[in-house]
């Protein structure tokens, strides 16, 4: 496919995981991707690899995102990455993938704790879009990674499914804001996925199988299942799809 061809995307938190199947998808697709990470570089510089290993183009970008300056810091390497490559310092995908989970119902969630889901989660993925405004070109496309612990009831996962219910929000909000500019902003809600970064929950046989039966289709999640679908978001087929969360859980929690 090559419906992306000449479009270049900035996907957070691609080193791995999610963000890993997301910017190999989006460079299959034909466009640039921007592949940030926040602390593991070699996996980073590993997606980078095996995008241009299929014949896609890809460079990494380092940021620490919920500190102080982080997407100044973010967006000034990202321009130093685009003029290395010989393009212009100009985006047309957004995907707001970072982030973590700190487990922990009401009697155990911390101001810490929640302090630093809330600045991944929604603060940062704000404070992006505001900053990249004066890069996003007409008709560009946002996506923001929600999670369907905003819609079903994780009482382990407290200040996470209230950190991806302002993220929700931010969607329907910006979605209105940034029509004129025809540029889409819609969410992505997965289940449970099966990647090496919560492997812990799904170690067994016994374990995995307890997910999996969540699911109304009665299997785990695949990175691929979710990156299909942002890939649909980020092309011209969505055009007229906006301020919409589409659930990609395989019908968790139905």
């Amino acid at each position: 496919m090559s419906d992306l061809k000449g479009r270049t995307a900035l996907v957070t938190g691609a080193g791995r995981g999610i963000g890993r199947a997301i910017a190999r998808r989006l460079a299959a697709d034909g466009a640039l991707v921007a592949v940030h990470y926040g602390s593991d570089e070699s996996s980073a510089r590993e997606t980078v690899e095996l995008i241009s290993r299929s014949g896609g183009r890809a460079f990494h970008v380092h940021a620490v995102l919920g500190v102080p300056d982080d997407v100044h810091t973010l967006y000034e390497r990202l321009d130093r990455g685009l003029e290395e490559m010989g393009e212009p310092t100009a985006l047309d995908i957004l995907v707001n993938n970072a982030g973590f989970n700190v487990r922990g119902g009401l009697a155990d969630v911390t101001s810490h704790d929640f302090d630093r889901l809330m600045a991944v989660h929604a603060k940062a993925p704000l404070f992006l879009v505001q900053q990249g405004l004066p890069r996003l070109r007409e008709g560009g496309r946002i996506v923001n990674i929600s999670s369907a612990a905003t819609r079903v009831a994780f009482p382990t996962s407290l200040a996470y499914s209230m950190a991806k219910s302002a993220l929700e929000a931010l969607t329907r909000t910006l979605a209105k804001e940034l029509g004129p500019r025809h540029i889409t902003v819609n969410s992505v809600a997965p289940g449970f996925v099966k990647t090496d970064l919560n492997k812990q929950r799904w170690s067994t046989p016994e374990a995995e199988a307890t997910h999996a039966a969540l699911s109304a289709l009665g299997r785990m999640g695949q990175p691929d299942d979710i990156a299909d679908v942002v890939a649909f978001l980020a092309s011209e087929d969505s055009r007229w799809v906006t301020g919409q969360c589409i659930d990609a859980s395989g019908g968790t929690g139905l």
